[in-house]
């Protein structure tokens, strides 16, 4: 499908009866403009949807810049990310920054402040944008790449992920190895890509082995320390409570482990617990996190050079990659009694 047509200075001076240099001054913040025209001109503007175009390599005399932007603030998993993809940006010269989405901003004046500060690219860890969003960015031809996206709309979208069915299923067959049969899921957002897939893994291996998935044994929450608690204690409180609990992520586990804490039973004597990610809070939980590892540094690296590779024009080998995970065994999960 052809990318909309762009608003250009011409058009937009065209409509205010000035000259192009003019609305070059206005967006510029020039002050030799009359405030009736600038204020006519600014209102043009946002009319006509217009987005500055990104500068080009060489045309700037600061280094490339790629955002990473994020839903929310900084987190153990979205550092680890970001850590990957600062690393990668040093390796060929290209500046990483990064901002935190603000949702009440229009999409068009979104995109716009983006290319207008001349980035190479957008990397959106854990967004939810719409098809309103990705229109606008592909009128500004900033190339947009999605790490674990919330939602994915219809659009083709470039997204990075890991093996997430794999790694529920790999979570909860150690546990099943273990001799554990009552062992439940607190995920993440019910509709998040990765959520589903973890839960759908957890669910294979459940069925594979003949163990029953009682529904009150699966709770969805927003990867986060505080749903581990509250999720926690809702599952340890039922009159036939789970003997192991595979988490969506590690800031969960550790909210599950503390639920048990404050109900007096031992981690992993009395509960197994099983998170997903390993991020660096997971070897300093007490004990010391059995976990799911996704190689979250690798997947920030890979978003950034893909990034850089739509940028100038390449062509990219699949808009979805997968990067593989793996079981790590530590202290939380022993032996069913």
């Amino acid at each position: 499908m052809p990318s909309p047509r762009r608003a250009t200075l011409a058009t937009v001076a065209a409509s205010a009866g000035v000259s192009v240099a003019t609305v070059s001054k206005v967006l510029n913040g020039r002050s030799d403009v009359a405030p009736a025209t600038r204020s006519l001109v600014q209102s043009l503007l946002v009319q006509h949807d217009y987005v500055a175009s990104s500068p080009r390599r060489g045309e700037s005399a600061g280094r490339d810049t790629v955002e990473v932007q994020l839903d929310k603030a900084l987190n153990a998993y979205s550092t680890e990310i970001l850590q990957g993809a600062v690393e990668a940006g040093a390796d060929v010269g290209v500046a990483v920054v990064v901002s935190v989405r603000q949702r009440a901003a229009r999409p068009v004046a979104w995109a716009r402040d983006l290319a207008g500060a001349g980035r190479r690219a957008l990397i959106a860890v854990t967004s939810e944008l719409t098809t309103g969003h990705l229109s606008a960015l592909s009128r500004a031809r900033l190339p947009l790449v999605m790490i674990d996206p919330l939602n994915l709309p219809r659009a083709r979208v470039t997204s990075i992920g890991s093996t997430n069915f794999s790694g529920g299923l790999a979570a909860t067959q150690h546990l099943l190895s273990l001799g554990h049969r009552r062992i439940a899921y607190i995920g993440g957002h019910a509709t998040a890509a990765c959520h589903q897939a973890r839960m759908h893994g957890y669910r294979a291996a459940m069925e594979a082995e003949g163990a029953v998935v009682l529904p009150h044994y699966v709770q969805t929450g927003h990867f986060q320390y505080h749903d581990g608690v509250v999720g926690g204690a809702t599952l340890l409180d039922l009159p036939e409570p789970p003997t192991a609990i595979f988490a969506g992520n590690d800031a969960t586990a550790l909210g599950i482990i503390e639920a048990a804490r404050a109900r007096g039973l031992r981690i992993p004597e009395d509960l197994s617990i099983v998170g997903f990610d390993d991020t660096q809070i997971a070897p300093m939980a007490s004990p010391p996190l059995t976990t799911i590892r996704q190689p979250l540094r690798e997947m920030g690296a890979v978003a950034l050079r893909t990034g850089l590779r739509l940028a100038a024009g390449e062509k990219i080998d699949s808009h979805h990659v997968e990067l593989a995970t793996s079981l790590v065994v530590r202290g939380s999960t022993a032996v069913a009694r």
